[in-house]
């Protein structure tokens, strides 16, 4: 009997291959790279579609507190230079795919020549005359409509305190609380938009005009009268206003909705502090302008 010994194979043996692995500084900037379109994508939605918006004050009172959140939209009014976020671009006059707002939007606007934002309501656009007469607003010749309301009873907080601002008008109710009681004027517009305004009383922006607003400008004006820095009043110190209308191509987007509204008394190391710094009854609210 003849043993047989098996044929070697033909084909070569292959080696599996050595996984390379990956050195720790590549997988750093892989994380970091991602990170990068993260932020550039987030640069982008904020700069060309939405933002948020922070209250920082009592010019829009009683529609807007100081410490609300809102979103505001980009694309409404087409894109200028002051569209994306921090304004990077230089200056340049139009819109890219531009409209004009309407009467009553609430829009946000960078004044001539700074990079700080304001948050007003249009009240004048191109080719109107536009007047104020013991502090009430005259539209091409005719007075707005307007009529005295309730007082607006606004809860007394860290972000309303009531002071100075509003010297004389806090109150108190039976159970303690401590409100703003302000006097509401509620105007409506020649396109129906209607809105309320404080009337505080004489204030140096009562009498102003009239003016006829340039082609491609805004005329905004704050809903606390009383209390806002406006197209009524010069740019820079010490008024701090709008210096008349506006161009256009300095609007930077419509303030559409509250997100949440903080009460000033939230404390950044404490979590729990957030949460009940949070105003109950404003999340959700439109500022989009109502019609009659």
């Amino acid at each position: 009997m003849t043993d047989t010994v098996p044929e070697a194979s033909a084909d070569p043996v292959v080696a599996p291959p050595v996984e390379k692995k990956e050195s720790h500084g590549s997988a750093i900037w892989r994380e970091v790279k991602g990170l990068l379109w993260v932020l550039v994508a987030v640069l982008l939605f904020h700069s060309f579609v939405a933002k948020p918006f922070y209250i920082p004050s009592e010019s829009m009172m009683p529609a807007l507190l100081k410490g609300d959140r809102l979103v505001v939209s980009k694309y409404p009014y087409g894109w200028s230079w002051v569209s994306p976020s921090f304004h990077v671009f230089p200056h340049w006059d139009g819109r890219l795919l531009g409209k004009m707002p309407e009467r009553g939007d609430i829009v946000i606007v960078t004044p001539p020549g700074q990079s700080d934002d304001y948050i007003k309501r249009v009240i004048g656009l191109p080719g109107d005359t536009i007047e104020v007469r013991d502090g009430r607003l005259v539209i091409n010749g005719k007075p707005v409509k307007s009529e005295r309301r309730a007082p607006v009873m606004v809860p007394v907080d860290a972000n309303v305190p009531c002071g100075i601002e509003f010297s004389g008008f806090q109150v108190e109710t039976a159970d303690g609380k401590a409100f703003c009681r302000l006097p509401i004027v509620r105007e409506t517009l020649p396109n129906g938009v209607t809105y309320d305004t404080i009337d505080l009383g004489q204030s140096p922006g009562d009498n102003y005009g009239p003016i006829t607003v340039p082609a491609d400008h805004l005329f905004l004006m704050g809903d606390n009268r009383d209390r806002s820095a406006d197209s009524r009043f010069d740019l820079g110190p010490p008024e701090n206003g709008l210096g008349g209308p506006v161009p256009w191509e300095n609007i930077g987007g419509r303030a559409e909705f509250i997100t949440f509204s903080l009460d000033g008394t939230g404390q950044v190391l404490n979590p729990l502090s957030w949460f009940e710094a949070l105003r109950s009854g404003r999340a959700g609210t439109s500022l989009r302008g109502h019609k009659e």
